[in-house]
């Protein structure tokens, strides 16, 4: 971090620490931390604040797709993940049927991925980031944006462990700091409210199977009253003697509000019980729950000095829920931008990561927020999963489409699935 200086305040003679950074980046989690060291990589001076002290829980699966391996590796610590669980694939289940699904070959993404808990995954990159030269501020939470001629320029910064206030002003701000994001909207981000949302809910239970080589997806939730509900379950093997369990929804399904998601885990956690050993009524901690904005529903993601990413400008798979991949990937999209602005000196290139992010996501949301509508409809979700659970060839592809995981000659097949997801919305509106 550069020069720090005292101000006075002027109401209060209140003396007042400033400290000066060229990025500042709000939230050291998945998408901050990542941002945090590709800038310092790239030789900038950048601090990254983040509220909480690592390690710290998160509401999430622990699974890291080959997209997420691919970007670590990028960060430098692929030996460091060699030391968690490694699986090979996804099971599907269905009306009592399963299919084994090996990740697919790709050119630029490896055939394989990790469980690692998020308590532990966040702390391994926030501290890759601060080998790399990046400040890291723990425990300190930013309150308030500093605003400029409609530039944010910092922000106010609470060291939650002193209770001490100051500012941090920076050239240019990343706004990471995850699905609630305060801070995005202070400035004045919104989710778009006519696309879909999600909110999960898991916890872990201790399990003979705890290492297997695959994470598991069930197709057909049920409630306890055996009814099909929308979304998904699933099962990630973490390999240190326990299993994480959750269960994702979504707000196409009309009664979404009134589904108690508590009663849904527990359901499914007894619906599986039996085939994965576990005891139910025993989990290992209490269940966490979160709110999921998906498909780049978040924005706008561009002001004139400052890029939202992560979570916080939306950037989950409504196919999956699946956001610690994206948030590497918008992480290192916005410090390669940054660089650029920051060497020429020229805000305007902020304005290529839009561009860039829909080059990248823009067709393949489209299709993840269409095919939100069919599963949050229980009576087509179950029809297709029937159909789905019967043809391997049929689920592999859905599984490169649902990865994201398509290679570039398969692009057009985006489209098809489109159209396709289309017409089953048009054919059956009232399912």
């Amino acid at each position: 971090m550069q020069n720090e200086k005292q101000l006075t305040h002027e109401n209060t003679g209140e003396v007042q620490q400033v400290l000066r950074t060229e990025v500042l980046v709000v939230g050291g989690g998945p998408a901050g931390a990542a941002a945090g060291f590709w800038l310092a990589r790239l030789g900038h001076d950048v601090t990254v604040i983040e509220r909480k002290k690592f390690p710290r829980e998160k509401t999430c699966g622990d699974g890291l797709t080959p997209r997420a391996v691919k970007e670590l590796g990028d960060m430098g610590l692929s030996d460091q993940l060699s030391q968690f669980h490694r699986y090979e694939g996804l099971r599907a289940t269905a009306h009592g049927k399963a299919l084994e699904l090996k990740w697919p070959t790709h050119p630029i993404y490896p055939q394989y991925g990790y469980v690692v808990r998020r308590r532990e995954l966040d702390m391994m990159v926030a501290r890759n980031a601060q080998d790399a030269g990046a400040k890291l501020l723990e425990e300190h939470e930013a309150i308030s944006p500093i605003i400029e001629n409609d530039c944010v320029r910092g922000a106010m910064v609470t060291n939650k462990v002193d209770g001490n206030t100051f500012a941090i002003h920076a050239q240019y701000v990343i706004i990471a700091d995850g699905a609630n994001s305060r801070f995005g909207r202070a400035i004045g981000t919104s989710r778009e409210k006519s696309w879909p949302y999600g909110t999960a809910i898991r916890t872990y239970w201790k399990s003979p199977r705890h290492d297997e080589p695959w994470i598991e997806s069930a197709l057909d939730v049920k409630d306890r009253n055996g009814k099909s509900m929308p979304g998904y379950g699933w099962i990630f093997p973490v390999g240190d003697g326990t299993i994480n369990i959750g269960v994702g929804l979504l707000s196409t399904f009309k009664n979404f509000k009134d589904v108690n998601t508590s009663h849904l885990l527990d359901s499914y956690a007894h619906m599986v019980a039996d085939r994965w050993e576990i005891d139910p009524t025993q989990p290992e901690c209490k269940a966490t729950s979160g709110k999921i904005p998906m498909g780049g529903s978040v924005g706008p993601k561009v002001g004139n000095t400052h890029i939202v990413i992560g979570d916080a400008a939306g950037s989950v798979n409504p196919f999956n829920g699946e956001g610690i991949d994206y948030a590497y990937e918008t992480a290192h999209i916005a410090a390669e931008v940054l660089h650029d602005a920051l060497i020429e000196k020229d805000a305007m290139i902020l304005k290529r990561y839009d561009q860039l992010i829909e080059e990248e996501y823009g067709q393949y949301f489209k299709v993840a927020r269409l095919f939100a509508r069919i599963i949050g409809r229980p009576v087509l979700m179950r029809e297709l999963s029937r159909v789905g659970i019967h043809s391997r060839t049929l689920m592999e592809w859905v599984l490169r489409i649902m990865a994201n995981l398509l290679r570039p000659d398969e692009i057009g097949p985006a489209e098809a699935a489109y159209k396709a997801a289309a017409l089953i919305v048009r054919a059956m509106p009232n399912a």
